[in-house]
């Protein structure tokens, strides 16, 4: 299921492959997300030929909408969305906490609070498990506990008891007759011995694949950081390790270094939608001012379709205008961008030089220089 292709000699830097019951992915990998079964903007032949190869969708909004009788009519969430890729769903547990304007954790499970139409539904761990059979997922999350920042220890430690306990009851509750994988996630909010608990006991569980969840959600890099670094540590070294939820390009390739696999994020098409570019020299702003006359592309060194044909100026103008094409050829530009950059992770490591792209990498990321923000339409 997965193999482990080339260990870099100077951190825990690996490539990999991984497969799935519809594809067969090469590691590190990104995953864009499209969490009602698109990437914004961007068709699904589009993504695939791009090069990802695997998308992921969240089961909470799924759930409430389209509703499971209209995904259970066309047999999978790839015939619905027409995506020819792998999908992981992520199971809504997040959303359910930061969207419901009520929710209730017990160990049965968790009751919420639609954001749509106010409607009380029940999660539990086995529900969640066969919504995602329904589903027919490449990868299936089970729920889990999200503490979230500033929390004590002892509140921290009992959603980590109930994250552990339902982690056991959705591997119990999987259909072992079908071939879709669980990744189970590994939590502890910000204090060591909970992350160390979590990767132990979860590792014992004997998934497919694991997820480190709970961080990158305000707390500094550092931290992120050394949270991270203790739970890759504990988890199983020939399992898929998938950090959920991260992120930019520097945490990214800070978190391969240390034996990170899988990641998702929703910065490259939300940022292109706010105006902003990500390029090899860093971070752009396409609203600031001093774009207006600029005939060069948002990145001399990108081939995506929007750097081949337009310039930053066209771009502004099409921004401020508020033409939808503009954000569309944003976030072409941005995913392009995180395939590319991922691409070149996977040649670096196998070719050996991969601590040397990373700092290179880093160090280029830092030369665009800081600009004012400038709206107007000057």
């Amino acid at each position: 299921m997965f193999e482990i292709i080339k260990k870099d000699p100077l951190s825990n830097a690996r490539t990999g492959k991984l497969r799935t019951k519809n594809e067969t992915i090469d590691t590190p990998v990104f995953m864009p997300v499209g969490t009602l079964g698109t990437v914004k903007s961007i068709s699904p032949l589009e993504l695939y030929n791009e090069g990802f190869k695997i998308m992921l969708s969240n089961t909470y909004h799924l759930f409430l909408r389209p509703g499971m009788e209209v995904i259970e009519k066309f047999g999978s969430l790839r015939n619905f969305t027409n995506y020819k890729g792998a999908i992981l769903t992520d199971s809504g547990g997040f959303q359910i906490f930061s969207l419901s304007k009520f929710a209730k954790i017990s160990n049965g499970g968790a009751e919420f609070m639609s954001h749509i139409d106010g409607s009380i539904h029940i999660f539990t761990p086995e529900k969640v498990v066969k919504l995602q059979e329904t589903f027919d997922s490449d990868i299936i999350m089970p729920l889990d506990v999200f503490s979230g920042p500033g929390v004590s220890k002892k509140i921290a430690e009992k959603d980590l008891d109930i994250t552990l306990k339902w982690a056991e009851r959705s591997i119990n509750a999987k259909n072992k007759e079908k071939n879709n994988l669980i990744f189970l996630i590994s939590q502890g909010n910000f204090f060591d011995d909970l992350r160390e608990k979590s990767a132990i006991y979860l590792s014992e569980l004997n998934a497919d694949g694991y997820a480190i969840g709970g961080l990158a959600v305000g707390e500094d890099k550092e931290t992120m950081r050394d949270m991270l670094g203790i739970s890759v540590s504990k988890l199983p070294e020939n399992k898929p390790r998938y950090l959920m939820g991260v992120g930019t390009p520097e945490d990214i390739i800070t978190a391969v270094s240390l034996g990170v696999d899988m990641f998702d994020c929703v910065l490259p098409s939300r940022n292109a939608r706010t105006g902003f570019a990500f390029t090899s020299k860093g971070n752009l702003n396409i609203k600031n001012s001093v774009h207006k006359f600029e005939k060069q592309p948002i990145d001399d060194e990108c081939g995506c379709y929007a750097c081949l044909n337009f310039s930053r100026a066209y771009l502004r103008h099409a921004f401020m205008s508020k033409e939808i094409f503009s954000q569309r050829l944003l976030t072409i530009h941005n995913l392009h961008f995180y395939q590319n950059m991922i691409l070149n992770i996977r040649r670096a490591i196998n070719d050996g030089s991969f601590t040397n792209y990373k700092n290179d990498f880093l160090e280029k990321r830092q030369q665009i220089a800081s600009l004012p923000e400038d709206t107007s339409l000057q």
